[in-house]
Order: C-alpha cells, then sequence, then structure tokens
C-alpha cells in the first residue's frame, strides 16, 4: 500500500547550530540558497505525498509563515510540540492529523526522492516497518544499525566501536500503531526518543533495512551547512535562472559584466555583485546580497541581505540574514578548531561564522573557526579570535 502522508520532524532548535539558529529553527537554515525544510518537503512531493504534517516547535512561525497551508500544491497541516521532549513526542504531536500508515522523515535532513520512494516501497511490499539505512566510513556522530537479511536487529547511539557501517537514514515507514507504541515507551530523562520505540519494535516485530545510496547530507555544526551547500549545487538543486553550465544567476539579479563567476554558484532574487569580484566555486548567495568590487567569495553561503562591502574576502564562511561586512573584511578560511559549546573539534573546514545582524565595520579580519553572535557590533580594524557573543560590542 502505497503511503500518502508524511510526518515531518521539524521542532528541535539546533543548539549545536549555534549561533545561526539564535532566531530561526534548523530546518529553516539555507541548503545553499534555499531553506533546508523546503528540500525536504521538495523530496517528498517528487516521491508522490498527498498530505504533509509539519511538527513545528522552536520559533515556529518562521516555517508557517514561509511555507503557508501548501507546498506545491500539496496541503501542509501544522501541529506543535510545545516542549522539546525527543523524536518520539515529537511524533506524537501527529496522532491526530494522520490515519493509516505514514512516512516520518527528519525536517533538517537532506535526502533524495529515490531514498523515500524506497522505504515506501519495502512497506508496500511487505507491510513491515521500514527504515532507510546509509553507509558511512564514520558512525560515530550518528545511530548505528546493525543489519541481517535485510533486517534491522540492533540500534546503537553514537558507537565508540568502529565495526558498524550503516547508520540511521532518519526516513521511516510505520503503520498507524507507531502511536500506540510510543506510548509504550520509557522515558529517559523526561524524553521520548523514536529510537528507543523502534528498540521495542525489534523484540516483536520486523523492521526492514533500506540500504539506499542516494543523496543524504546531515547538518549538525555550523561547518555542515558548507558541506550541504556543495551538495546541493552539485547536484542542481536549486529553483534560479542558468546563465550556464552549474551557474544559476536569478533573472532579478544584477551581476558586473566584470565580475567572475565560478561553477558552482547561485545567485539569488535581487542580488548585486560588483564589478571585479570573483563568486566561486561553491558559493551560494541568498535573497538581496550584495557583493562589492573586487571582493573575493569562495566556499561559503552568504543568507538573505548579506552586505559585504568592497576589496573584501571570504572563505569558508557563513554569514546569517542582514549581515554587514566592511570594506576590506577578510575571513581566510579554514581548517580550524572550532569550539561548540564545551566541545573542541578539530581541523574543521571553517573560516567564520557570523549570524544575524551582526555588523563589522571594515578592515576586520577573523580568525579560522570564529563564531559571531547575533547584533554583534565589530568596530573597524579588529581581529576576531573565537567566539563573540550575542548584542557584545568588540573594539581594539
Amino acid at each position: 500500500m502505497h503511503i500518502d502522508t508524511a510526518v515531518v520532524l521539524a521542532a528541535g532548535e539546533g543548539t549545536r547550530l549555534r549561533p545561526l539558529t539564535r532566531n530561526r529553527p534548523k530546518p529553516m537554515l539555507p541548503a545553499a540558497n534555499r531553506p533546508i525544510l523546503e528540500h525536504v518537503f521538495d523530496a517528498l512531493v517528487e516521491a508522490g505525498i498527498e498530505q504533509l504534517v509539519a511538527v513545528v516547535g522552536f520559533k515556529r512561525d518562521r516555517v508557517q509563515d514561509h511555507f503557508g497551508p501548501t507546498y506545491r500544491g500539496v496541503p501542509i497541516t501544522y501541529v506543535t510540540q510545545h516542549k522539546q521532549l525527543g523524536s518520539g513526542h515529537a511524533l506524537l504531536q501527529s496522532r491526530a492529523a494522520v490515519d493509516g500508515p505514514l512516512l516520518v522523515m527528519n525536517g533538517d535532513r537532506l535526502v533524495d526522492a529515490g531514498t523515500i520512494e524506497a522505504v515506501d516501497a519495502s512497506y508496500d511490499e511487505t507491510g513491515d516497518t521500514s527504515i532507510a539505512v546509509v553507509e558511512r566510513q564514520d558512525t560515530s556522530r550518528y545511530g548505528a544499525v546493525q543489519v541481517r537479511d535485510r533486517d534491522i536487529v540492533e540500534i546503537v547511539e553514537k558507537p565508540s566501536r568502529d565495526d558498524y557501517r550503516l547508520i540511521n537514514g532518519g526516513v521511516y515507514a510505520f503503520d498507524g500503531d507507531i502511536f500506540d507504541a510510543i506510548d509504550e515507551t520509557t522515558r529517559h530523562a523526561g524524553e521520548l526518543a523514536l529510537t528507543d520505540t523502534i528498540e521495542l519494535l525489534l523484540e516483536t516485530d520486523r523492521v526492514r533495512a533500506v540500504e539506499v545510496d542516494g543523496m543524504w547530507v546531515d547538518a549538525t555544526y555550523p561547518w555542515d551547512l558548507l558541506t550541504v551547500a556543495c551538495e546541493v549545487l552539485a547536484r542542481g538543486r536549486v529553483v534560479e535562472s542558468a546563465r550556464d553550465e552549474r551557474v544559476w544567476v536569478d533573472d532579478s539579479a544584477r551581476v558586473h559584466d566584470e565580475a567572475v563567476l565560478q561553477a558552482p554558484v547561485v545567485v539569488g532574487p535581487d542580488c548585486e555583485v560588483g564589478p571585479d569580484a570573483v563568486i566561486g566555486p561553491d558559493v551560494a548567495l541568498g535573497r538581496n546580497v550584495t557583493v562589492g568590487a573586487n571582493t573575493v567569495v569562495r566556499h561559503s553561503v552568504l543568507d538573505a541581505d548579506t552586505r559585504v562591502d568592497p576589496s573584501s574576502t571570504l572563505i569558508d564562511t557563513v554569514t546569517g540574514q542582514d549581515v554587514t561586512l566592511g570594506a576590506a573584511t577578510v575571513a581566510p578560511g579554514g581548517p580550524a578548531d572550532v569550539q561548540v559549546g564545551t566541545e573542541v573539534f578539530e581541523d574543521q573546514q571553517l573560516g567564520a561564522v557570523v549570524a544575524d545582524r551582526a555588523d563589522a565595520r571594515g578592515d576586520v579580519s577573523f580568525v579560522p573557526g570564529s563564531l559571531v553572535g547575533p547584533n554583534a557590533q565589530i568596530a573597524t580594524g579588529v581581529t576576531v579570535d573565537g567566539t563573540v557573543p550575542e548584542d557584545a560590542e568588540v573594539v581594539r
């Protein structure tokens, strides 16, 4: 039986992506120049889903205002998870909106329609719970799975051993009884994890592993947004008009004749690129981004309303919305050791992250791995090293 309803879990805050998630939920961060969640909805619609149920929570208005009641002609029902109490709890909020079998997906992970179709086909053929599994060399960041004769026999969250090769891909097909199974699941530290419910199912039911090899990209940390953008650009998952092969420029964008666009690159609506600017490769400019003359931008994601003044250099850089980077700003790129919370991640390809409405007033240099919080004000001539808190004012 083909499943026509999908529940998308999009309520999480994404604390490991701070400071970019201070003002919006993780699924609304950019995958190239469109929100991650838009790509998720695209894949579901292309796979034949006829009803979308979005579980929203943190900053839910950012999701609802962007998408409204439908997406590409498919109706969206919104349900709210008021407190983020785990993925199982999030799915439970959709109970009244679902009648019959359902597909479940994370709203912050990019997969292609073929992956969704494969999971749907497995359920259609067997009637068993079916889960996408993906091969990864390093499984330590994910939920690893042990598979025997195409059945999942074990799930291990973030394994410390390196003898697993498959991870939970986060695309599920369930029958309607999944909600009763969640009710029966034991909470841990007050939270209900969907993987705990699946472990219960393993005790009595068959859970099919659907091994897939299509697009699968996860944004967990700020530097992951650069990887996500590269994947989206490589696959041409953008909506603007193509000027040339792998160069997408919206019709409303203004690119100076003497600017250079190096593929792959996407230039969004109402952007302006000045003379002798060099943009790309692997660059996404969101709506209404301005890049001044003689500026170099490479392997970067500049979100909506970012302004980069002339003679700047940005490599391995992610900006939030409404960011201003004054003339001669320099972010020379990674690798770098990046501190996220209390944990340090070594050798990450990250130049800088500059969050919403931050303002660097010119001749500012970012040491690789710098994180700048929302509304921060950085005076002329400052060298930024490490983390700048939200609303901070940094002077020489």
